[in-house]
Order: C-alpha cells, then structure tokens, then sequence
C-alpha cells in the first residue's frame, strides 16, 4: 500500500490542451511524491508544445517501455511517428491517429499490469475514428477492451458524484434505450463503485427522471411511472437506497445533490450541464464497472485555447488524485472481502442488511 502508484497518462489530441494540462501539472515537482508518471505519446511532440508555452526548461525522460520508468521522473513512451505533425487547434486525422496509438499501448500495459492507473487526456471524438475505434467516447471503447457489458459515466469531484444511464447517444435515441432493465444495472453499478470505490458503507442515491418535472405524473410522460418507480422498487428489494425520481431542473439549485452520495441523471447533458457548472475547473471523469481503474479531466480538448497557455491544469490533476485515491480504496476494500469478519452494513429507507464482503457483489445485488 506504501508503493508509488504508476500512473499511465495518454496524450489525447496533439493539437488540443493535453500536453499543456500534463506539463503544468508535472511543473509541481511534489507530485512525483505520489506517483510516477508515464506518458504515452512522442517525445517528439511534447518537445513542440514545450517550446510553444515556454515550458523548455520541463524535461521528459524517455523510457522504451512502462517497466523502465523511473520514480523521480516524468516518463514518456514513444507511440507514434516522428513525423506526426503539431497543428494546434485543427482537426487533423494526424492527430486523431495519434490519440488512437497512445491508448492502445496504454491499455495494452494496463492489461499487463505494468501501470496501475490509467488518465486520459481529452481526445477529439471526431478524428479518433477509424476501423480501430469506432466508438462514441473513450467510456465505451475501455468497456469493450475490458469486457464490460455495464460501464458507468461517473463525473465526480470533491462534493458531488453524477452518473448518467445513457451516455454518448443522441436525444432522440433516449427514450427508447431508457428501461427498468438498463436502470437498474446501472444503479447496481454505482451503488457497487461507491462502497468499493469510495468508501461508501451506505451509499444514498438520488435517481432523476426523464420528463420534465419528472413527467408531473403521467401529464408530461409517462417513463417515470411505467419504467423508472418500477426500477426504483427492485433496487429496494435489493437492499440499494436508491430514491426518485426527481425532477431534475431543481434539484441541483436547491442543493438537494448534497443530501446523497451520489445521483443518478437518465441522459449525459441532464448530468453533465448541472455537474459542469458547479464543478467545471475541479471535475472528474470516472469509468465505473470496469475491473481497471480510469480518470480523465472534465474538460475538452479547447481547440480554442490550445497552445496560448491559458488551460488550467487543475482538472487534470485532481483526475490523477482521484485516479490514486480510488486505487487504494480498491485495495482495502480486497482486503476486507477476503476477511470472512468484516461486513458493510447497507440501509434501505429504515431496514439495514449486512453484506458480506466475501462474496460476489454481482450476486448480492
């Protein structure tokens, strides 16, 4: 447990924020006290977004490969070509190929166990595309990798966590994707991260609804009655405090989020916009229900602001805090499911079940 914990970083898009955010944090030299760092990108290119934000005196030590890294360092791994090309701000296939090739050699070692962590920088959406990854998001492409049929988007920061049961899909695909079913995995999904995760013993989860004024009941929709009270219910009998749904236009401004642990929104802006707003220089990005441990900063790749030195690296720090944090939680929380004595008690709405920790959470729940 009193090991440096090695941190794997991807480069994201060349031509956004992502070294910017890698180098100002690594300036501090007190995070190498908590980690080490290995980067996955080109040295090549660190070395022009160096010298474009005048950061020339920041060095990178370039290792072959993750097992080579050395503590008192901010290592770097080659995985691209050397001509990749730097066009700050521009979509570039380049750039999306780029993105692409550091992921892979990052979860490559992830899978090995040569990293412990993985933190990804911003990637562009659009020009990541290509045979090899089709996918909507980084989310999505780690669940297939890892073979995860429930991964959770997880936003957190200091004072509040929202997860989202749809994730990259279009508005007018909510609807129909939203059932008791995917409900209720994902509330299982969060309420396992949060007593695993984050240390929750009795986590309390708010549940939004899907219509405005959480369908004002049956008048503007019928979703929460039909689908999302009927999911609530089963999470009950499972001994999950999961309550809802609330109308979510105001349930953030009154501050309600506050009362729970964590919340639960029906699609990715109706969690993300509130989330952001509150929270936007010190959110997180968390893949929930994967047997790896990933962050990302909140943030984008700020096409418009790259190379201007203006991008705060406070997200993308507080990512790799909360990327150590929930490593080590992990860690206990292993070690106390393979102690036959040691329970944690959850309550639901009055009643109390004790769960023992010895065995399969997917079963208990």
């Amino acid at each position: 447990m009193n090991d440096i914990i090695k941190v794997g970083i991807t480069q994201g898009d060349i031509n956004g924020v992502g070294y910017e955010v890698i180098i100002k944090s690594f300036a501090d030299s007190r995070m190498l006290e908590f980690c080490t760092p290995v980067v996955y990108g080109s040295p090549k290119v660190a070395a022009y977004h160096k010298k474009v934000l005048d950061f020339e005196s920041f060095n990178f030590h370039q290792i072959r490969e993750a097992s080579d890294a050395d503590k008192h360092k901010v290592n770097i791994i080659n995985c691209c070509d050397d001509n990749v090309r730097v066009e700050l701000g521009q979509n570039t296939n380049i750039a999306g190929e780029a993105a692409y090739l550091a992921l892979e050699q990052a979860i490559t070692d992830l899978k090995e166990g040569k990293i412990d962590v993985l933190v990804t920088a911003p990637i562009n959406k659009e020009t990541v595309q290509s045979d090899m990854f089709n996918f909507p998001g980084h989310t999505e492409y780690l669940a297939q990798q890892f073979e995860s049929d429930n991964p959770l988007m997880l936003l957190i920061s200091e004072n509040i966590r929202v997860g989202v049961v749809t994730g990259h899909l279009a508005i007018k695909d909510v609807p129909a994707a939203i059932t008791k079913e995917l409900i209720l995995k994902k509330i299982k999904t969060l309420h396992k991260t949060l007593v695993q995760d984050f240390a929750c013993t009795n986590p309390r989860i708010a549940v939004l609804g899907l219509n405005p004024h959480a369908g004002d009941n049956g008048v503007l929709g019928n979703e929460e009655n039909e689908i999302i009270i009927p999911a609530l219910k089963e999470a009950f009998k499972k001994g999950i405090t999961a309550m809802g749904p609330y109308a979510a236009d105001g349930f953030f401004g009154s501050g309600l989020h506050n009362k729970f642990d964590a919340v639960l929104a029906m699609y990715h802006d109706q969690g993300l916009a509130p989330f952001k707003a509150l929270t936007f220089d010190e959110g997180v990005n968390f893949t929930a229900g994967l047997p790896v441990i990933r962050t990302s900063p909140g943030h984008g790749t700020a096409f418009n602001i790259a190379g201007q030195n203006k991008a705060s690296e406070e997200s993308f720090k507080q990512a790799i805090y909360k990327a150590l944090d929930i490593f080590r939680n992990r860690k206990i929380y292993e070690k106390a499911s393979r102690n036959p004595l040691q329970k944690y008690e959850i309550k639901a709405n009055g009643e109390s079940d004790h769960v023992d920790l010895t065995k399969d959470q997917d079963t208990e729940f």
